[in-house]
């Protein structure tokens, strides 16, 4: 196996989760309970735990953007990037930040776009116009 995460979230209920997970984002749903729920989530684990959901509201500048500070999110090829984001779309899911090219012109130059699943939870998605400048720094 390749090196991959594993999250821990909260959410508000496991219905909501799987259905948004699995019909929106087109994730595989692993092993459940009726308090958990772990989702392949490009290719890392992450796992939904029922709670009571209190998300912060902070938010962080990010190339002149206010983006959700606590957010999980995957870096994907531009073309499937395309697809998620059209896929989004066609569910009817609003963005909190619509697909957008962040630093063009500039290394790490990215595609990039927010939602929120049902919980509240934020969720980016990145393309970068060139694999080899993920970690580009600017000098």
């Amino acid at each position: 196996m390749s090196a991959a995460f594993h999250l821990a979230f909260p959410v508000r209920d496991i219905e909501s989760t799987r259905v948004f997970y699995r019909d929106v984002l087109g994730c595989a749903i692993g092993r459940e309970t009726d308090r958990w729920i772990d989702i392949d989530f490009f290719g890392n684990q992450i796992s939904a735990h029922v709670t009571e959901v209190k998300q912060p509201s902070m938010t962080s500048v990010v190339d002149g953007v206010e983006v959700p500070l606590r957010h999980l999110g995957a870096l994907l090829d531009s073309s499937s990037w395309r697809v998620l984001g059209e896929r989004i779309t066609s569910h009817g899911i609003e963005f909190l930040i619509p697909p957008t090219l962040r630093y063009e012109g500039k290394p790490g130059e990215q595609g990039t776009m927010f939602i929120q699943d049902p919980s509240g939870n934020g969720i980016e998605f990145k393309t970068f116009t060139h694999d080899d400048e993920v970690f580009a720094t600017s000098s």
